[in-house]
């Protein structure tokens, strides 16, 4: 399965490979880990797959960010600053961004829940954007690059 995968891959053009990386990379569940892992599977080299994944996430987390932030302020604004009862799961969420924090949603985030929705998370919550982006791209820097890197020591074993 993975060499007739990187034969249909290598039958593409390169430019192309990295396009289809970059749009799985933008994908909630897909993001930057599994968008490495499927490019390293299908032949890419990890220093090509983990990159573009990791540019496809950065860019989609960064939308999500600048949108909820700003749904967020005109929320607030049309409420006069109060925020409203949340419902039990959001309130679950809010517990775990008040126990770890801005750092600790981003890293542990992609084992439960894509970074999109984290993040959209934390900025409602009140965190700043600045700190949003910055720690969700320090995680989806380090989950790519980890599962990239496993995922491409897995390959080379089995192939």
């Amino acid at each position: 399965m993975i060499e007739y995968l990187q034969d249909f891959t290598s039958q593409v053009p390169q430019a192309l490979q990295w396009i289809v990386v970059i749009l799985l990379g933008m994908v909630p569940f897909v993001e930057s880990y599994n968008g490495s892992a499927l490019g390293v599977v299908a032949g890419l080299p990890v220093f090509v797959a983990v990159p573009a994944a990791v540019a496809g996430n950065l860019v989609s987390m960064m939308a999500v960010v600048a949108v909820s932030s700003r749904v967020r302020e005109r929320v607030l604004a049309g409420r006069g600053g109060d925020a409203s009862e949340p419902s039990p799961r959001r309130a679950k969420l809010k517990e775990r961004f008040d126990r770890y924090g801005v750092a600790g949603v981003a890293l542990l985030g992609p084992l439960a829940l894509p970074s999109q929705i984290t993040a959209a998370a934390t900025v409602s919550f009140g965190a700043t954007r600045g700190a949003v982006v910055f720690w969700h791209a320090v995680a989806i820097v380090l989950w790519g690059v980890g599962v990239g890197v496993l995922v491409s020591l897995g390959v080379a074993v089995l192939t």
